[in-house]
């Protein structure tokens, strides 16, 4: 039996939506503002699969990923369907030229240990991180509409 352990940091940027959504919805790029992702790949013959390489000094992790929901300018969710359990959503919340970007990230890990890593130091360190590519993500969204 795997705990679920979920994860939600935001960041505004100050872009449009629709630029915000552009750069996101792009997720062969998520690499240059997500540390931890090594490659996204869309799948050619099923666009809604994705495989995706997490890589991290030891750890290396692949899954295939679904889109189970998208609207554009407001959400992209997703759930991987083999390899390392997971499922999350990006939000996205219009504020007159500028953008709330909100991410939700969960993932799964077996019964107790998930519970005592979580306690002791992984959930601290997956939050900061993707608070941390959230924060990547607003710099290169900006540098992108400045260019």
């Amino acid at each position: 039996m795997s705990d679920w352990l979920e994860h939600t940091v935001q960041v505004e940027v100050e872009v449009p939506i629709e630029e915000a959504w552009g750069l996101w919805s792009d997720l062969e790029q998520m690499p240059i503002w997500m540390k931890w992702i090594d490659s996204v790949k869309i799948l050619e013959d099923n666009p809604e699969l994705s495989r995706w390489k997490l890589a991290s000094g030891a750890f290396n992790f692949s899954w295939l990923s679904r889109i189970v929901n998208l609207v554009p300018e407001n959400i992209i969710q997703w759930e991987s369907v083999d390899g390392l359990p997971n499922k999350g959503a990006i939000r996205f919340y219009d504020r007159k030229g500028k953008s709330i970007v909100k991410l939700s990230v969960a993932y799964a890990i077996p019964g107790v240990l998930g519970k005592v890593m979580d306690d002791l130091f992984l959930g601290k360190i997956v939050e900061s991180t993707i608070q941390a590519d959230m924060e990547r993500f607003r710099d290169y969204a900006l540098k992108k509409s400045q260019s």
